[in-house]
């Protein structure tokens, strides 16, 4: 004790009385603290779990249509004549879309056939597309809802109209039907 005494007093000489005793009793606690802090140590049990390799990934809208080519064509149509063919439409995807149809067609003679054509599109039940017994209605009107890997069938019905007149005579006009596919989930 005397040695340290002896530091004190050479590192703080000019302090006396209460203030040197203080200033002393506060050292020896900074050196034992210090001292325990680097020699000792408090034990303290721990553990850890990894939860590794969560993956994520995200669905798909993917549609299709089969025949991909033309599949409405007809020559020599006459007033009061229609074409009945269905189409196959196939959700590609992995996870459930709605979709929509929209169709132009060009006016390339100036005849409007485009404008004199009738075009029914009915969802074909177990029927035949010609019992024309399905309906197609969705959240729009027109849209319709398909499940990831699911297909379904449309009956396309072209008609020219009986009461055709003359002026529609060796018209043409050629339809493009495309077809518009978004996700349902998030997507009211």
């Amino acid at each position: 004790m005397r040695t340290l005494l002896t530091s004190f007093t050479a590192l703080f000489g000019g302090l006396t009385g209460a203030l040197a005793t203080l200033t002393l009793v506060g050292a020896v606690v900074a050196g034992v603290t210090a001292e325990f802090l680097v020699t000792d140590s408090l034990a303290v049990f721990t553990d850890q779990e990894v939860n590794a390799a969560n993956t994520f990934t995200t669905g798909s809208v993917a549609i299709d249509d089969a025949p991909d080519s033309a599949f409405l064509t007809v020559a020599n149509m006459m007033p009061g004549d229609s074409l009945l063919q269905p189409l196959t439409i196939t959700n590609a995807g992995a996870t459930e879309f709605r979709y929509a149809l929209s169709t132009v067609a060009d006016n390339l003679d100036a005849k409007n056939l485009r404008d004199q054509l009738s075009l029914t599109i009915r969802l074909k039940t177990a029927n035949p597309c010609s019992t024309e017994d399905g309906a197609v209605q969705g959240a729009d009107p027109g849209d319709r809802t398909l499940a990831g890997g699911a297909s379904e069938v449309l009956c396309f019905k072209a008609e020219l109209p009986l009461a055709t007149g003359n002026t529609y005579q060796s018209a043409a006009t050629t339809a493009t039907f495309t077809f518009d596919a978004e996700q349902t989930a998030n997507n009211p």
